[in-house]
Protein backbone atom coordinates (compact mmCIF):
# COMPACT_ATOMS: atom_id res chain seq x y z
CA UNK A 1 0.00 0.00 0.00
CA UNK A 2 1.46 3.45 -1.00
CA UNK A 3 0.90 6.63 0.65
CA UNK A 4 0.77 9.97 -1.33
CA UNK A 5 3.57 12.49 0.14
CA UNK A 6 0.74 15.01 0.06
CA UNK A 7 -1.34 13.13 2.49
CA UNK A 8 1.59 12.42 4.39
CA UNK A 9 2.45 16.32 4.79
CA UNK A 10 -0.92 16.52 5.49
CA UNK A 11 -1.25 14.01 8.56
CA UNK A 12 1.82 16.00 9.77
CA UNK A 13 0.46 18.66 9.73
CA UNK A 14 -2.55 17.52 11.16
CA UNK A 15 -0.74 16.01 13.87
CA UNK A 16 1.74 18.72 14.86
CA UNK A 17 -1.17 21.22 15.65
CA UNK A 18 -3.20 18.83 17.43
CA UNK A 19 -0.12 18.65 19.85
CA UNK A 20 0.79 22.25 19.58
CA UNK A 21 -3.03 22.58 21.12
CA UNK A 22 -2.84 19.48 23.85
CA UNK A 23 0.41 21.30 25.22
CA UNK A 24 -1.04 24.71 25.47
CA UNK A 25 -4.08 23.40 26.69
CA UNK A 26 -1.74 21.61 29.37
CA UNK A 27 0.00 24.92 29.87
CA UNK A 28 -2.53 27.49 30.71
CA UNK A 29 -4.44 24.88 33.03
CA UNK A 30 -1.41 24.41 34.71
CA UNK A 31 -1.05 28.29 35.23
CA UNK A 32 -4.49 28.35 36.54
CA UNK A 33 -3.75 25.61 39.08
CA UNK A 34 -0.79 27.62 40.22
CA UNK A 35 -3.09 30.96 40.53
CA UNK A 36 -5.73 29.11 42.42
CA UNK A 37 -3.66 27.91 45.06
CA UNK A 38 -3.48 28.95 48.72
CA UNK A 39 0.20 29.66 48.24
CA UNK A 40 -0.11 31.92 45.54
CA UNK A 41 -3.01 33.71 46.47
CA UNK A 42 -1.30 34.32 50.36
CA UNK A 43 1.56 35.90 48.89
CA UNK A 44 -0.57 38.07 46.43
CA UNK A 45 -2.32 39.16 48.95
CA UNK A 46 0.40 40.09 51.41
CA UNK A 47 1.67 42.64 48.49
CA UNK A 48 -1.63 44.13 48.01
CA UNK A 49 -1.17 44.71 51.93
CA UNK A 50 1.85 46.47 51.55
CA UNK A 51 0.84 50.46 50.42
CA UNK A 52 4.84 50.97 50.38
CA UNK A 53 5.01 48.08 47.55
CA UNK A 54 2.08 48.94 45.91
CA UNK A 55 3.43 52.86 45.77
CA UNK A 56 6.73 51.78 44.14
CA UNK A 57 5.27 49.32 41.63
CA UNK A 58 3.08 51.60 40.28
CA UNK A 59 -0.32 49.91 41.18
CA UNK A 60 -2.87 49.80 41.44
CA UNK A 61 -3.23 47.98 38.81
CA UNK A 62 -0.90 45.17 39.84
CA UNK A 63 -0.34 42.94 37.00
CA UNK A 64 0.25 39.22 37.93
CA UNK A 65 1.62 37.31 35.12
CA UNK A 66 2.07 33.76 34.46
CA UNK A 67 5.14 32.17 36.30
CA UNK A 68 8.19 30.50 34.29
CA UNK A 69 7.46 26.58 34.46
CA UNK A 70 11.27 26.15 33.95
CA UNK A 71 12.60 28.31 36.55
CA UNK A 72 14.47 26.82 38.70
CA UNK A 73 13.08 28.85 41.46
CA UNK A 74 9.79 27.63 40.98
CA UNK A 75 9.55 24.26 43.38
CA UNK A 76 6.26 23.09 44.47
CA UNK A 77 5.91 19.98 46.87
CA UNK A 78 3.72 18.54 49.41
CA UNK A 79 5.24 20.29 52.54
CA UNK A 80 6.95 23.36 50.68
CA UNK A 81 6.27 25.93 47.99
CA UNK A 82 9.02 28.09 46.59
CA UNK A 83 7.62 30.67 43.95
CA UNK A 84 9.21 33.35 41.75
CA UNK A 85 5.76 35.29 40.72
CA UNK A 86 6.46 38.15 38.20
CA UNK A 87 4.48 41.72 38.68
CA UNK A 88 4.09 44.78 37.11
CA UNK A 89 2.79 48.11 38.18
CA UNK A 90 2.47 51.18 35.92
CA UNK A 91 6.27 52.38 37.14
CA UNK A 92 7.86 49.07 37.54
CA UNK A 93 7.73 45.31 37.78
CA UNK A 94 10.10 42.70 39.48
CA UNK A 95 9.69 39.44 41.05
CA UNK A 96 7.78 38.64 44.30
CA UNK A 97 10.14 35.25 46.15
CA UNK A 98 7.58 33.41 48.20
CA UNK A 99 8.20 30.19 50.02
CA UNK A 100 5.22 28.86 52.11
CA UNK A 101 4.89 25.53 54.22
CA UNK A 102 1.96 23.30 54.76
CA UNK A 103 0.75 22.80 57.96
CA UNK A 104 0.67 18.79 58.46
CA UNK A 105 -2.25 19.48 61.49
CA UNK A 106 -4.54 22.23 59.50
CA UNK A 107 -3.39 21.11 56.17
CA UNK A 108 -3.21 25.20 55.25
CA UNK A 109 -0.41 26.60 53.54
CA UNK A 110 1.46 29.74 55.91
CA UNK A 111 3.42 32.14 54.18
CA UNK A 112 7.22 31.91 55.32
CA UNK A 113 8.73 34.64 52.66
CA UNK A 114 7.32 37.04 50.74
CA UNK A 115 10.57 39.70 49.05
CA UNK A 116 9.25 41.89 46.81
CA UNK A 117 12.77 42.81 43.90
CA UNK A 118 12.47 44.82 41.79
CA UNK A 119 14.21 45.58 38.12
CA UNK A 120 15.97 48.30 39.84
CA UNK A 121 17.78 46.23 42.61
CA UNK A 122 15.62 47.35 45.41
CA UNK A 123 14.42 44.83 47.63
CA UNK A 124 11.07 44.89 49.64
CA UNK A 125 10.61 42.32 52.02
CA UNK A 126 6.66 41.90 52.52
CA UNK A 127 6.93 39.66 55.75
CA UNK A 128 9.07 42.28 58.05
CA UNK A 129 7.59 45.51 57.68
CA UNK A 130 4.79 47.14 59.42
CA UNK A 131 1.51 47.00 57.71
CA UNK A 132 1.36 49.89 55.18
CA UNK A 133 4.94 50.12 55.11
CA UNK A 134 7.98 48.16 54.23
CA UNK A 135 11.67 47.95 54.55
CA UNK A 136 13.93 48.34 51.49
CA UNK A 137 17.04 47.27 50.77
CA UNK A 138 19.68 47.59 47.98
CA UNK A 139 21.55 44.45 48.57
CA UNK A 140 22.05 41.86 45.91
CA UNK A 141 20.70 39.30 47.93
CA UNK A 142 20.36 35.61 46.30
CA UNK A 143 16.59 34.21 46.74
CA UNK A 144 17.29 31.03 44.79
CA UNK A 145 18.19 28.82 47.95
Amino acid sequence: MRVSTDQLQKLTIFTTMLTGAGVMTMYFLMQKKFAQAEYHRLALQELEGCQNAMKVLGAPPLKVHNIHLTDRNNRIDQHVARLKIPVTGERTGGYLYTTAFRDSDTNRWNLHQAILKLREGQIIDLLKSPPGSAQTSEEGEDFSQ
